[in-house]
């Protein structure tokens, strides 16, 4: 008893330490929107976290998606549904920010989450090969709020860019609640550690069939 009181008080010290350590706010808020899974208010939480997230917030929504898409299954895809929009409708505010507000608002949160690499990346994407760069953008898990931002300010046409957006967005969330509906809880853990790749496969594999496609006919 004596021991498992010990193990618990070294594990809350070093939650503690990571807390309060340099990305200790990173932690915090990762915290926070995880709290919400046990509230009433879960699935608006989701759609604000989702909407924020397309333009400024750190932590992604597939955090509380997971926790709700978890604690109640059969509402999985409802709660996908929810994530997805809120994620379009930022997305739209973060295209406009990127368009009439770069220098006063766009720019400080690119350098803020030292995002100019993947920036450049989407640009040279849509250079060549167009709106199957913007989709590759949209699928692939690179942070969303720079796709937005980038896209708003080098000028991407709107309709490619919420078409990509509603593609990438869909295919990412309702992926997620169809493993978890299932599967059920035990998937969650694969998802953690290997979801990103496994979305990234698959968007190159999907961009490939579409080049493919084209090049035939």
């Amino acid at each position: 008893m004596a021991e498992a009181s010990g193990e618990n008080a070294a594990a809350n010290e070093k939650s503690s330490v990571r807390k309060k350590g340099p990305m200790g706010w990173i932690r915090r808020c990762y915290d926070w929107v995880l709290s919400w899974a046990n509230t009433p208010y879960g699935a608006p939480a989701l759609f604000i976290l989702a909407f924020a997230e397309s333009s400024f917030f750190p932590i992604p929504p597939d955090v509380l998606l997971i926790a709700l898409a978890v604690a109640a299954p059969t509402r999985a895809f409802r709660f996908a549904a929810i994530c997805t929009a809120g994620s379009l409708i930022g997305g739209c505010v973060g295209y406009g920010i990127g368009m009439w507000g770069m220098e006063a608002i766009g720019q400080p949160i690119v350098d803020a989450y030292n995002g100019q690499e993947v920036w450049d990346k989407i640009i040279l994407w849509y250079d060549e090969y167009g709106f199957y760069g913007i989709l590759l953008a949209a699928i692939t898990p690179i942070p969303y709020k720079i796709f937005t931002i980038a896209s708003g300010a080098a000028g991407f046409a709107f309709a490619p860019f919420i078409v990509a957006s509603a593609i990438g967005r869909s295919f990412r969330f309702f992926l997620v609640a169809a493993l978890i509906r299932k599967f059920g809880p035990s998937i969650k853990g694969w998802i953690d550690r290997r979801f990103n790749l496994a979305v990234t496969l698959f968007a190159v594999l999907l961009i490939g069939g579409f080049a493919l496609i084209a090049i035939l006919h």
